[in-house]
């Protein structure tokens, strides 16, 4: 009887806030559209908004929340762009605050952790004008020479447009190489909003949206998965969001090599666009339920607790989002961005965080296979 009343209520809630219709379109399989998303977007009622996203949330996972056993590693901070909304990157070589670590350093972060029973690294770097390829190609066969069956996602879209353009290859011949140096897939960042206005505004000196997409095509052709990000909160507008996400959508149509949609959260400390305010928790609350709604095809939702904050992550868990990333352990871009969350979390805090929150922790590879699952107290 209680659930029937509270699903009555959540019914008269949709029809107030003009969401019926939307909620049909869910039940008969049918695609939402801009207009559709630009209206949950502006719908008054977030928690309506959320129980339409955790309701597709439920239907694909239940109670089922992932995370995993990774590492996030940065290896140089030099970075010909000049994004505006960027704290992490330095110039050239010898600014205030620029590194490049020797490969050795950086395979010194692996062995440290020869006692972890780590799955993954995940490095993302500056666009350095001066490396040579091999230091990306070394940089991977070291990793798998310490521990051969870690899994490498490495290297954004943007890195790869740009080892291109600076190496004289090609985009497929750049992917080509780095897996047959061990590189297993690709993180999602670079992103940003694909809009033509925003990424003029913010990032003009890195590669277009349509070259981006056009690299994870050209990914999943060779057999590696990727994520898709989207920055949101900045100078993006509601349609722009959606379009994002439908581009998205369109180019998992083709591929079906999409893994999880990561909204990333604009944080203004330290960067040039520090004036702007940072997202609101409503407003990622949202952006996490819009996607899980948008991006039928895309199978996981994931919450990046480093950029959200530890608390929204947590309570996205009920607005669409069914990943709470990893353990991370190293990370910079965010944190010298004003980020206030801690640096690392363990598996047993992680998998507190999702029992607490009513949901059921599931240790996953970057594949999304169960390494395994935990059954922790509250």
């Amino acid at each position: 009887m209680p659930f029937r009343r509270a699903a009555s209520q959540m019914l008269s809630r949709l029809r107030t806030a003009g969401l019926t219709d939307i909620a049909d379109k869910l039940d008969a399989g049918v695609r939402l559209d801009l207009s559709d998303g630009v209206r949950l977007f502006e719908s008054p009622d977030l928690l309506a908004v959320g129980w339409l996203a955790n309701r597709e949330r439920e239907r694909r996972h239940g109670a089922k929340t992932y995370y995993n056993y990774n590492i996030r590693l940065e290896a140089t901070n030099v970075c010909v762009a000049s994004c505006l909304f960027c704290s992490f990157a330095r110039l050239k070589p010898g600014d205030e605050g620029a590194y490049t670590h020797t490969l050795e350093d950086v395979w010194g972060k692996l062995r440290a952790r020869a006692h972890q029973p780590l799955t993954e690294v995940h490095v993302v770097n500056g666009l350095h004008p001066d490396l040579p390829f091999s230091y990306y190609t070394e940089l991977l066969q070291g990793f798998k020479r310490i521990r051969p069956g870690i899994h490498l996602k490495c290297f954004t879209a943007v890195e790869i447009a740009f080892f291109a353009d600076l190496y004289g290859k090609t985009d497929e011949q750049v992917l080509s190489e780095l897996k047959h140096a061990g590189l297993d897939s690709l993180p999602g960042g670079g992103a940003e909003v694909f809009a033509p206005r925003v990424r003029k505004k913010l990032a003009a000196d890195k590669c277009d949206a349509d070259r981006y997409l056009s690299i994870h095509r050209t990914a999943h052709g060779l057999g590696m998965r990727t994520n898709v990000t989207m920055l949101y909160g900045h100078i993006e507008t509601i349609e722009e969001r959606v379009d994002h996400m439908l581009q998205i959508r369109g180019l998992q149509d083709e591929t079906g090599g999409i893994q999880a949609f990561i909204p990333l959260a604009f944080h203004p400390d330290n960067n040039q666009m520090r004036k702007l305010p940072a997202p609101t928790a409503t407003d990622s609350l949202r952006v996490h339920a819009v996607g899980r709604l948008m991006l039928d095809n895309v199978p996981h939702i994931k919450a990046y607790w480093i950029a959200t904050g530890v608390e929204v992550a947590q309570t996205a868990l009920w607005f669409g989002v069914n990943d709470l990333d990893g353990t991370v352990q190293e990370e910079t871009i965010y944190h010298v961005a004003g980020a206030k969350t801690p640096n690392t979390m363990t598996p047993r805090q992680l998998e507190r965080l999702i029992t607490a929150a009513g949901r059921e922790p599931y240790e996953r590879d970057t594949l999304y296979n169960i390494v395994r699952s935990a059954a922790v107290a509250s």
